[in-house]
């Protein structure tokens, strides 16, 4: 069984808002610790159902880049995109917005679908030993950050 770890933040915004960010690919650097943007690939100018993209990643002084695909994109509520490195796989991303009384809540999952291998080779390239936790702590820090840009967007 695939390891996954989920993280769920309240935001006192509408899912349009939300959706609007989480989807945004070159901004996601501001919210994440980890995820430094990226760019879309093959013609794609935004996400979509079946789009590539090449995302940039950082941690400390490491950096690398993982090639991606949009698998899910029901619009203002589900965007999951699977990861892979050297065409092999490494995780399924998600954000599943909710709407609220007073906004939505979103929920970040990190499914991990890396083969045996990949973990220790992940540990050289990201510096991390524990993947699980550190996205655990990583997307908090993502949804935190997230909720204070939504809250302070213009409507």
């Amino acid at each position: 069984m695939a390891k996954e770890c989920s993280v769920s933040q309240a935001i006192d915004a509408p899912p349009s808002v939300v959706w609007a960010m989480v989807t945004d690919l070159p901004r996601m650097g501001e919210w994440s610790p980890e995820a430094a943007g990226g760019e879309w690939l093959g013609g794609a100018t935004g996400p979509a159902l079946g789009a590539k993209f090449k995302g940039r990643n950082k941690n400390g002084k490491k950096s690398w880049s993982t090639m991606s695909k949009v698998t899910t994109f029901d619009v203002e509520r589900t965007f999951a995109f699977d990861a892979s490195s050297v065409g092999m796989k490494i995780a399924r991303w998600t954000y599943s917005i909710e709407p609220t009384a007073s906004g939505c809540v979103v929920t970040e999952t990190w499914t991990d679908q890396r083969n045996a291998i990949l973990p220790l080779l992940g540990k050289i390239v990201s510096g991390v030993a524990d993947r699980e936790e550190h996205n655990r702590y990583g997307m908090t820090t993502t949804l935190a950050n997230l909720a204070a840009a939504a809250v302070a967007a213009p409507r």
